[in-house]
């Protein structure tokens, strides 16, 4: 029973809501435009906030229905922890569009709002003040996943749920790579610019 549902739970995270928004109103593949990913970011700069917000609440709900339900099913939090890896894991390879995905940072989120709510809530405070000074998404993104186990090692919460944190934040900055060289290299886009 476990395997199948932390197989549903990969397969729940992998459906590419932001390809499938994008292709129904456009007939084209997302990842050939913008950033060249499925996330709700690249939705927002591609065609606004209309069609990046259903996106945004899916990948949310990606990563927060499985850990839900896992808790609601099984008595181990370890067993909830897993499955949180498995959907932004899918999140990011989707099997469905040929494991070339979003960067997890809506799924991550979603996962980490079930696992320890007061913890997320610093973590997303983090994402704003981050993004409010620099106005880059992605460096806000990668330290509001950073800050999420030191936040749960502050509160004292579980240590499979810090380990998570951690792994999550290294699939996270593997992610990001090419934004943190164009971040370094001052090419970075920040939020609110048109392209050139």
């Amino acid at each position: 029973m476990k395997i199948l549902f932390a197989v549903l739970a990969y397969l729940f995270g992998s459906i590419p809501s932001g390809y499938l928004f994008f292709y129904f109103t456009e007939k084209k593949d997302i990842r050939d435009f913008g950033s060249g990913n499925t996330g709700a970011t690249n939705v927002l700069r591609l065609k606004g906030w209309k069609l990046a917000l259903p996106v945004l609440v899916i990948d949310l709900l990606k990563g927060a229905l499985p850990v839900f339900l896992a808790l609601m099913l099984f008595p181990q939090k370890n067993f909830a922890v897993v499955c949180a890896f498995l959907a932004v894991l899918g999140h990011c390879y989707p099997i469905y569009i040929r494991f070339v995905g979003g960067k997890g940072i809506a799924t991550t989120f979603g996962a980490f709002s079930v696992l320890a709510f007061l913890p997320f809530l610093f973590s997303l405070a983090v994402f704003f003040s981050v993004i409010g000074i620099s106005r880059y998404v992605s460096l806000g993104s990668i330290l509001s996943v950073l800050s999420f186990p030191l936040f749960i090692f502050l509160f004292k919460g579980k240590t499979e749920v810090i380990g998570l944190g951690f792994i999550l934040f290294f699939l996270i900055l593997w992610r990001h790579r090419e934004n943190i060289k164009r971040i370094l290299k001052g090419q970075e886009r920040r939020i609110g610019e048109r392209p050139q």
